[in-house]
């Protein structure tokens, strides 16, 4: 599953405007800097272009209003989070995503919080 339609990747940069954008949207240029600029160390210059090569790729829409453009997603959240996953565990773990877990539960990874949710989770498919 690719992570946006194009088949294009999304850098850890764009995937950060991305966040932005999924948690509220429409969103203009300026409305996204002010979300993330500070924290990253990014300026409004920055923010256009990772804007930019996201609609290029085909994750974001745009609509004029006025002087500026709107910006929104035309992927999911989930969508991309799932087509990510599936990538991670194709190239780390031969496709397996059991040994992924494996893989956490020998690094200590997972809380017993986590164990419990994964135990509930596979008591749901198993229905």
């Amino acid at each position: 599953m690719p992570s946006d339609p194009s088949g294009e990747r999304i850098s850890d940069a764009e995937h950060a405007v991305m966040e932005v954008l999924w948690d509220q949207s429409p969103r203009s240029a300026t409305d996204v800097c002010d979300a993330i600029c500070e924290t990253r160390d990014w300026s409004i210059a920055t923010v256009k272009t990772l804007l930019s090569r996201l609609v290029v790729k085909g994750a974001l829409a745009t609509e004029p209003e006025g002087r500026r453009f709107l910006y929104r997603p035309l992927i999911a959240r989930s969508t991309y989070v799932g087509g990510e996953s599936q990538r991670l565990v194709d190239r780390l773990f031969g496709g397996r995503a059991s040994s992924l877990f494996a893989q956490l539960a020998q690094s200590e990874a997972l809380t017993e919080e986590d164990l419990a949710e994964m135990e509930s989770l596979l008591k749901e498919l198993r229905r």
